[in-house]
């Protein structure tokens, strides 16, 4: 390829960070070229460097952090420019950033401005680049909203940022990196947040404006199923090195490393289903009696009445829905955002209260409760036989407690252990999720994600439950993390009899851990089946529609190209 069509080029880049103890060699040596109208996605696991490099290309990194070596060449109009040595301040940095280089963050949330309409954040990033006064900019932020496809532009751009699902908020943050027409699109994990079929239409989109504009892209993302819908090539890191390069094919399909190989068979992985090979009897034996039981259960919000009341108002969380659970089973809950899986899980422990219908526990003497008759007193009982994991284990574990403190809380607040005994029961939990019972005393910010999400599970086994409802609990984790705790929590499940319900947007995670799968579309369940039925030959529109948005790990059979959109009419 023509050295004309290389826009970027980064040379031997080092990055040190000055910790209060150590220097933390987060990058070194790192290299790769940009090319117009082409994606580079540079992929590995959290603390691997791929933000870090990233964010050096417009040198926005923490300030404790240092280019201690290389090069960061920005080709353009005959001329070349080192970004390394430019001052933060100076002019020429500052219209490299935003106007040449634009940026997604990964949070859109935390990236825009609450206080301020999304239009005002696009107008002020034109009006700094671009020679235009209130009114041009209006016009052109109103534009930009239009082509990043936010229906409405002319009155979406005096909303807040409030007011946009997570989707929309991506949305808005493409339209203000595309703002300045820049040369180069960086894309900092821009899906990680969203369900299957928002991910699918902000990577089309994506790749679209890419192409119409013929920018090149630098993508970081840990998930290898994107990397193989978008790639044209790859570049792998680990420990801050660039450990493999190449093409996407040849990464996919002629890896040498042995990292990218792991990182590959993770993904493999999780395209499979082994409990199909080992479900438990109780499972497909119609005689056995379930141990939970959900009867057309409902919540509504709004519609109590006034000028515009009644039932017809009202917002249908969870519309009518009835399942079962059966002893040692997986049931998978899947579906978009806003589709009442959360709100279902929610209801089933009692968190929030049901408009309407009955839940069934059919407790460890046999006897039938009516969950939704219990009083607050009666409901600790319940809670100590069915337990939730959180999605984040960051944000769900106290920062103030050790991890002794959080995961004995439970036997300590019940009355069941204290002091030895207790430390000796949390040692015996640690143990039982692989992590060593010597960091008992340490707190969690010492612990990285994968076992923060261990520390979480191991404080929900505390009360020897019977059920346990997980909540996203792979969400936040690198794909082989997430494999590892699938795995872990099988294992668990086979030791200690437990019954799952997995809620989850990722439909290859559902596959994987689940032996039957409940699709809920608005809050309704519009399709029930077995994982391998649901997942493989789904029968309603709306189910294909859900599996053809997921990321197929194989370039060479992409299956977001050839996926079926969903539409009310398509329902039978």
């Amino acid at each position: 390829m023509a050295d004309d069509d290389v826009i970027l080029s980064v040379e031997n880049l080092s990055i040190d960070f000055n910790l209060r103890t150590h220097v933390l060699h987060a990058v070194r040596e790192v290299s790769f070229e940009l090319r117009r109208g082409k994606t580079l996605c540079l992929v590995g696991e959290s603390g691997s460097g791929k933000s870090v490099t990233a964010r050096a290309l417009l040198r926005i990194i923490d300030k404790n952090g240092t280019i201690t070596d290389g090069r960061i060449l920005l080709r353009g109009a005959g001329s070349e420019t080192d970004i390394v040595p430019l001052n933060e301040r100076s002019a020429e940095l500052l219209s490299i950033r935003g106007g040449r280089i634009g940026l997604i963050f990964q949070e859109p949330m935390s990236s825009l401005s609450p206080v301020h309409t999304i239009g005002s954040q696009i107008v002020e990033a034109l009006r700094l680049h671009q020679a235009m006064n209130k009114a041009e900019a209006r016009v052109a932020t109103i534009e930009l909203l239009r082509q990043v496809e936010i229906p409405d532009p002319d009155k979406m751009i005096d909303r807040y940022t409030f007011e946009f699902s997570g989707g929309m908020r991506q949305r808005a943050m493409i339209a203000m990196a595309l703002a300045c027409n820049p040369d180069i699109l960086i894309a900092d994990e821009p899906t990680t947040a969203l369900d299957v079929t928002t991910q699918a239409e902000i990577l089309d989109l994506i790749k679209r404006l890419q192409l119409s504009r013929g920018m090149a892209m630098l993508l970081i993302t840990h998930d290898m199923g994107v990397v193989a819908e978008v790639a044209d090539e790859v570049a792998v890191m680990r420990y801050g090195r660039i450990v493999e390069a190449g093409s996407v094919d040849e990464i996919f399909h002629e890896a040498r490393h042995p990292y990218t190989r792991q990182l590959l068979a993770s993904t493999v992985r999780l395209e499979q289903n082994p409990r199909a090979l080992t479900r438990p009897a109780t499972v497909s034996d119609p005689t056995s009696k379930p141990v939970l039981s959900v009867r057309e259960l409902s919540k509504f919000y709004g519609g109590g009445g006034g000028l515009f009341g009644g039932a017809s108002y009202a917002i249908r969380a969870v519309d009518n829905v009835s399942l079962d659970l059966s002893a040692g089973e997986n049931l998978g809950i899947v579906g978009e955002s806003g589709s009442g899986k959360t709100t279902l899980g929610r209801l089933i422990l009692r968190t929030v209260e049901p408009t309407s219908g009955t839940i069934t526990y059919n407790d460890r003497e046999g006897r039938a409760v009516d969950v939704t008759g219990l009083s607050k007193r009666d409901l600790r009982g319940f809670h100590r036989d069915v337990r939730l994991v959180f999605q984040d284990p960051f944000a769900s574990l106290n920062p103030r407690l050790t991890v002794k403190d959080v995961i004995g809380d439970p036997l300590f607040v019940a009355g069941l252990a204290r002091g030895a005994a207790l430390e000796r029961r949390v040692g015996e939990l640690m143990e039982l999720v692989g992590l060593d019972p010597q960091s008992m005393e340490r707190y969690p910010h010492a612990f990285s994600g994968g076992q923060r999400q261990r520390i979480g599970v191991a404080r929900a086994l505390a009360l020897e439950p019977r059920v346990i409802i997980a909540d996203e609990a792979t969400a936040a984790l690198d794909v082989s993390i997430r494999s590892q705790i699938l795995d872990l929590l099988l294992d668990i499940q086979k030791r200690l009899s437990l019954s799952f319900i997995f809620i989850s947007h990722d439909i290859s995670v559902v596959r994987y851990f689940c032996d039957r799968v409940a699709v809920m579309h608005r809050g309704k369940v519009v399709e029930m089946g077995t994982a391998e039925q649901v997942c493989t030959a789904p029968h309603e529109a709306y189910t294909r529609a859900l599996i053809s948005a997921v990321p197929h790990p194989d370039p060479r059979h992409k299956r977001m190209l050839h996926r079926t959109r969903f539409t009310a009419e398509a329902t039978p």
